[in-house]
């Protein structure tokens, strides 16, 4: 590594500590699956419902985050941001471990998703300050690898945390990850962005930047699909905790299956990066969100149909698990389709790119969750709606660039 990172750490802890950071989201969320039951009994016992907009709440706040987080990073450094974002993160998981009312915890997850934004969004900027081309795609396909296999478990250690000591210590558990993730970065991650290196934050920048993504066709239709596939992810994840307990009562083995379903659609990644660099980006989008079409629409006939209660469960985990792979292969390409005309303004991009599709997904996700009646209907039509307009605007792009070379 011709960094400064070089004299103190190896590549090997550099790309654990980033994994770190990125994990930092999918165990916010995953780990706090199995608590939702509880959480509503305790805390909204005429609404128990209402605990799903724990997660949508989380989420509406990273995604304000995101949008300073990187400017702040130019400005003042990336060191700086991570230890504030996890400072705030810390305190705010202290307020939800000690809430009385779910009000106030839907406001500590807010605040706690603020601060997740911090390492989250600053982990991608030290990458690019550290390594450029494809070490720098090799580092971040590796610590995306490591990623994955949070989903896979944070539920299960969710369980093991409400059995061993109640709800309420998950809280603890976070706070106690980011004082390591924290702590391990003072310690040992030097400043990657010089102060010579650093651009002040200025607003009129920043909107002019939003304009001019707006105004770019290809930039516009990825932001759209990329909150739609995120609306449909975040729905799933809002709801399928209900549809495992209610529904098909194996609200038990939960964590088990859930964990299965994320190992398995892991595999997205690693087939798109074999497959997209010979059938392209927007084609690889516009197929994933084809197929998902008809496995949804298929889901919604056979809920339907008479059939066995193991078969309609059986259905049921297909489909979540095409799902999470339909993610997998869409929101990488849309983030770099969106990502390839705004080179001038990377940074800049990325931030205004995560924060619009994270914040509109969370207000799209969040009502469609409140409307879960103890079957799958809610969720079947409303994620089968958001793809179905996702694809249309990828037909949308593919003849909006077909007219490109002749304007």
């Amino acid at each position: 590594m011709s960094n400064p990172a070089a004299n103190s750490m190896s590549k090997t802890e550099f790309i654990a500590l980033i994994a770190m950071m990125f994990a930092t989201i999918a165990f916010s969320i995953d780990a706090m699956l199995p608590a939702l039951p509880e959480i509503g009994a305790a805390l909204s016992p005429n609404d128990v419902n209402r605990a799903q907009l724990i997660l949508t709440s989380f989420v509406l706040g990273m995604g304000v985050g995101t949008f300073f987080t990187g400017p702040l990073s130019d400005a003042f450094g990336r060191k700086p941001v991570i230890i504030v974002g996890a400072a705030l993160y810390i305190l705010s998981a202290a307020v939800a471990w000690a809430s009385s009312s779910l009000e106030l915890l839907l406001i500590a997850r807010v605040t706690m998703g603020l601060g997740a934004a911090g390492p989250r969004v600053v982990a991608i900027a030290i990458v690019r300050d550290l390594y450029s081309g494809r070490e720098m795609a090799r580092v971040m396909s590796i610590a995306m690898m490591i990623f994955t296999l949070v989903p896979a478990f944070a539920p299960m250690l969710g369980v093991g945390i409400i059995a061993f000591a109640g709800w309420r210590a998950i809280f603890i558990a976070f706070a106690l990850f980011l004082i390591i993730v924290v702590t391990w970065t003072s310690i040992r991650l030097p400043e990657t962005l010089a102060r010579e290196d650093r651009r002040p934050m200025k607003l009129p920048l920043m909107i002019k930047a939003v304009s001019e993504m707006f105004a770019h066709p290809t930039v516009r239709l990825s932001i759209f699909v990329q909150t739609l596939c995120m609306g449909a992810l975040f729905t799933m994840l809002t709801m399928v905790q209900p549809v495992y307990d209610i529904i098909f009562g194996r609200g038990d083995s939960f964590p088990f299956w859930f964990g299965l379903v994320a190992l398995i659609s892991g595999s997205a990644s690693l087939i798109n990066a074999a497959v997209v660099v010979k059938v392209g980006m927007r084609r690889m989008v516009t197929w994933s969100l084809g197929g998902q079409i008809l496995f949804s629409a298929a889901v919604l006939i056979l809920s339907n149909a008479d059939l066995p209660e193991v078969v309609q469960f059986g259905v049921f985990v297909a489909w979540q698990t095409t799902l999470f792979f339909m993610v997998g292969m869409t929101l990488g390409n849309l983030n770099a389709m969106a990502m390839e005309p705004m080179g001038h303004i990377a940074g800049m991009a990325a931030s205004v790119i995560g924060a619009i599709s994270t914040v509109a997904a969370a207000i799209i996700a969040a009502p469609i969750g409140l409307l879960f009646d103890g079957s799958l209907l809610p969720l079947i039509i409303g994620i089968l709606t958001m793809i179905s307009v996702a694809f249309l605007l990828m037909l949308r792009m593919g003849r909006v660039e077909a007219r490109l070379p002749a304007e």
